[in-house]
């Protein structure tokens, strides 16, 4: 016989701050991993291997062809991150997560509806680059509101100590975001100018060599600003222990970036390396958005630090 406590319990069951923490993993996790399969359509050129959207060519399965298992296997993964993501709201709203982070939370699904609404847009325009970009830019956003979720459940979970850094370091930290997304962007246009445009018959946008300085020098631009960063962490790691630990997987993923691109363009651009070359794109990005998030932290005067609500 099922108790007036049980079936409380059944209807209003509680989430703790570890289960929503858990939650926000998975879906960063499952935003890589789209980001994957995404760059997976591209590079092996199956970007029109579904013609239309939602469906694959007649019939909501797709045919029996590579092109077509490929670009229906992302859209398959798309809709499993949608649902990772709403689990990751859900389980924000029922841990008793309010505020800002309750906001971070709930755009996480809305990103990934609306990735999944431009990459229809991207089939009707016949992967039109601009439009291919932005798909890809959505996904990076998506990616640094899924981090900035995180690492509030952690915060939520367990208080860690915080960063004595100055002002002018903090601010460094959260200028690189945008200059590393000025990065990120200078290589898609390297993607776009370059053999792998998505497809059969998809014209490639502008001039490759042309994009390579462009990426070049916002690479150069970066750097200069982390090294920075870096040096100034370096000399206080004793107070600073998780940004610097950052900052040094940071530099780690930048060196391994730019072995894999030298390699890749000595070998005319295979579309693996490529693959490997975006993914090690995004981790970099990942990392950027992380240490930028622990330099900006800091400890709240007394009496305003806000507690763990239940609802």
């Amino acid at each position: 016989m099922i108790t007036e406590a049980r079936r409380a319990r059944l209807r209003d069951p509680a989430v703790s701050a570890r289960a929503f923490r858990l939650a926000a993993a998975l879906a960063l996790v499952a935003l890589f991993l789209v980001v994957v399969t995404g760059a997976t359509v591209r590079l092996t050129g199956s970007g029109l291997g579904c013609e239309n959207w939602p469906r694959c060519g007649e019939t909501v399965l797709p045919a029996k062809d590579f092109n077509a298992y490929v670009e229906f296997g992302n859209r398959v993964v798309g809709f499993g991150v949608g649902l990772a993501t709403l689990f990751a709201a859900w389980a924000a709203w029922r841990a008793g997560v309010r505020g800002r982070l309750f906001a971070a939370a709930l755009g996480l699904p809305f990103l990934v509806l609306a990735q999944g609404i431009l990459g229809g847009i991207t089939v009707v325009y016949e992967l039109h680059p601009l439009i291919v970009m932005g798909h890809f830019l959505l996904s990076l956003g998506a990616i640094a509101l899924a981090i900035l979720v995180l690492l509030g459940a952690d915060g939520l979970v367990e208080r860690r100590p915080l960063a004595d850094v100055p002002r002018w370091l903090r601010l460094v930290g959260a200028a690189l975001v945008p200059v590393a997304l000025v990065l990120v962007v200078t290589g898609t246009l390297v993607t776009a100018a370059g053999p792998h445009s998505g497809g059969e018959g998809i014209q490639r946008f502008g001039n490759l060599e042309e994009a390579i300085e462009v990426h070049v020098g916002a690479t150069a631009i970066f750097g200069i600003g982390f090294l920075v960063v870096m040096a100034a962490l370096f000399r206080r790691r004793a107070r600073a222990g998780r940004e610097s630990a950052a900052a040094a997987a940071l530099f780690l993923l930048l060196v391994l970036q730019m072995v894999v691109g030298e390699v890749q363009w000595r070998n005319q651009l295979p579309w693996w390396l490529v693959l490997i070359h975006v993914l090690l794109a995004t981790a970099v990005w990942a990392a950027v958005v992380v240490l930028a998030v622990l330099l900006a932290q800091r400890e709240p005067r007394a009496g305003h630090a806000p507690p763990l609500q239940r609802a």
